[in-house]
């Protein structure tokens, strides 16, 4: 059994979204929508489902291409604009066995450029209404070690809990060994964090392990607490809290 709760909403659910969506190609605003539905095609994370209504009009073209989906046939529409055409861009429900989602649109998150809740940027994929995601600063000890090697050791990390996945450990810089940090031009997003602003590599015994350390400089507000420190994935690096072994979990995000 994991030591994290795993996600609460099942398969196939279905919610009203209490925020104002936008959702932008360019400077255009391609759906902006009060009237958002939230449909949990996967238990994880939703996606967002808007009345075709709330499309600025004349941007779908449909593609003639039909396919089953999750709640329902839906046809394939590309989004065309004055700046760009994207094909595959969305999946127009003319109905549907879940009756609100009949007559909707559930847009490709990558073929926009930007998505807002209200006025704050969401990025990756929607925001989960019910998973929580907290920042708490700890006084455990932590180590974090590869093939025998210590890469950090902290008595005042930030733990973040975060709804369906293992407990993240950030530390403070300088209780991180850079000796075996190569700096990575990876970059990832999280809906819930933001952008990262620095990804490393481990390099040790004369193997070098890719992207295994992370940092949010500029995190979301909610996630303040977390800025400018470091962070390693449980799943490939060896965690010990307060001298005893955590498990590597298989779960694979920042």
């Amino acid at each position: 059994m994991d030591d994290f709760p795993a996600p609460v909403t099942p398969q196939g659910g279905v919610a009203a979204v209490p925020r104002r969506v936008r959702g932008f190609l360019g400077a255009r605003a391609v759906v902006d929508s009060t009237r958002a539905l939230y449909a949990w095609e996967w238990p994880y994370y939703p996606q967002y489902y808007f009345p075709l209504d709330d499309v600025a009009p004349g941007l779908l073209i449909g593609e003639d291409c039909y396919e089953e989906g999750p709640f329902g046939p839906f046809e394939w529409h590309t989004l065309r604009t004055g700046e760009a055409t994207r094909t595959g861009a969305a999946r127009v429900l003319p109905g549907s066995p879940v009756a609100e989602l009949g007559g909707t649109v559930r847009f490709e998150w990558d073929a926009l450029d930007a998505w807002y809740e209200e006025d704050e940027q969401v990025y990756v994929h929607p925001r989960n209404p019910y998973s929580r995601v907290d920042a708490v600063r700890s006084t455990r000890q932590v180590r974090v070690a590869l093939d025998g090697v210590t890469l950090a050791r902290s008595s005042s990390p930030v733990m973040v809990f975060e709804t369906g996945l293992p407990t993240r450990y950030y530390l403070n810089r300088t209780e991180v060994d850079f000796a075996h940090l190569v700096v990575s031009p990876t970059v990832t997003a999280c809906p819930y964090k933001g952008v990262t602003s620095g990804y490393w590599s481990v390099h040790v015994g004369g193997a070098q392990y890719p992207d295994l350390a992370w940092t949010y400089d500029f995190p979301t507000r909610q996630l303040l607490p977390i800025a400018g420190l470091v962070a390693f994935y449980n799943e490939k690096v060896d965690i010990w809290i307060d001298g005893r072994p955590v498990p590597r979990p298989v779960t694979h995000f920042t």
